[in-house]
Formats: structure tokens, C-alpha cells, sequence
């Protein structure tokens, strides 16, 4: 079974998603002030995911110019909606094999970066990741009330997808 924290990252993602539903490209590139764009999101989400659990876990290359584009401190972007969303589903598919992995002796361990033990362990980046999703998906929300966008979710959606099962690692 895979473990509730993934389960849990997973959750994360499907709001995220669920968050974003209906924006369209043009939207999906514009810019409030000092906000990112919704596109810039979903491609930082991307980054890293693709950091954490594609290169430093797997040691695979994908999307490599991610973090230049939308990495943490770089200048601000507004790159294509839809190519960010490719990118994002062909990361969060690869870390996936990964992440199914995981159990809870592996969650102590450290990743390695750089022939150096990451600081956080693999349970804490798990943490961070799912809450990394939850931070943007608020900013999004925002965003899109901006845009004029009504309807828009309003709460957290069917848990079934991350329920906690006691007993579980």
C-alpha cells in the first residue's frame, strides 16, 4: 500500500488541480502586481517535484530548464499554460515511481545531492512538497478571483484520496 504521506502529496495534487480547473492559457499568463503567474505555479509545483523526486531520487533528467524558468528566486515568468501542465504531468508521473516506493524506514533516510546528504530527510520533503501545493494553491484561488472567475471551490474537496487509515505507516 502506498503510504499516507504520498497518499497525502497525492491529495495536495488533486486540489491543486481541481484549484486550477478551467483557466485558460491566455489567463493562465497574466500577472497582479507582484503575483506569479498561474502558469508560473503549476511549472515552480513542477520544479520541484521534478528536483526532489525525479533527479535526486532517481537520478533522471527532465525539463531541465525548469528551474531558470521557474525555480525559487529566479526572475518572474509567464511561460505557456499548457506547457507547463505537460511538463507537470509527465513529473509528477515520473516521481510517482518513486514515490510508490516509500515506506516508513525510507522516509528517515536522506536524499543525496551533490555526493552529500540532503538536509531534510525524505519524510520532511514529502511534507514540504505538500504543503509547497497547498501555499500556491491558495495564491491561485486568488488569482482567479482577480480574473473575475465565480464558482470557484470552496473548500477542501472529497478526502477519500488522502483519508488517514489508522494502523497505517
Amino acid at each position: 500500500m502506498v503510504h499516507w504521506l504520498v497518499r497525502s502529496l497525492r491529495f495536495a495534487r488533486s486540489e491543486f488541480v481541481r484549484g486550477l480547473d478551467g483557466v485558460n492559457p491566455e489567463e493562465g499568463i497574466i500577472r497582479f502586481e507582484s503575483i506569479n503567474s498561474l502558469s508560473w505555479m503549476v511549472g515552480h509545483l513542477a520544479n520541484q517535484e521534478n528536483f526532489y523526486w525525479v533527479y535526486l531520487a532517481q537520478g533522471i533528467r527532465i525539463a531541465p530548464e525548469l528551474r531558470k524558468l521557474v525555480g525559487t528566486g529566479q526572475p518572474a515568468s509567464t511561460p505557456p499554460l499548457d506547457e507547463m501542465w505537460s511538463i507537470w504531468r509527465e513529473v509528477t508521473s515520473t516521481a510517482d515511481n518513486f514515490l510508490e516506493t516509500l515506506s516508513e524506514p525510507s522516509l528517515s533516510k536522506h536524499l543525496i545531492f551533490n555526493k552529500k546528504e540532503w538536509p531534510e530527510n525524505t519524510g520532511t520533503l514529502l511534507l514540504r512538497n505538500s504543503h509547497h501545493y497547498w501555499f500556491h494553491l491558495g495564491e491561485g484561488m486568488a488569482v482567479r478571483q482577480l480574473l473575475g472567475h465565480t464558482g470557484l471551490p470552496q473548500f477542501v474537496g472529497e478526502m477519500i484520496a488522502g483519508s488517514y487509515i489508522p494502523g497505517e505507516e
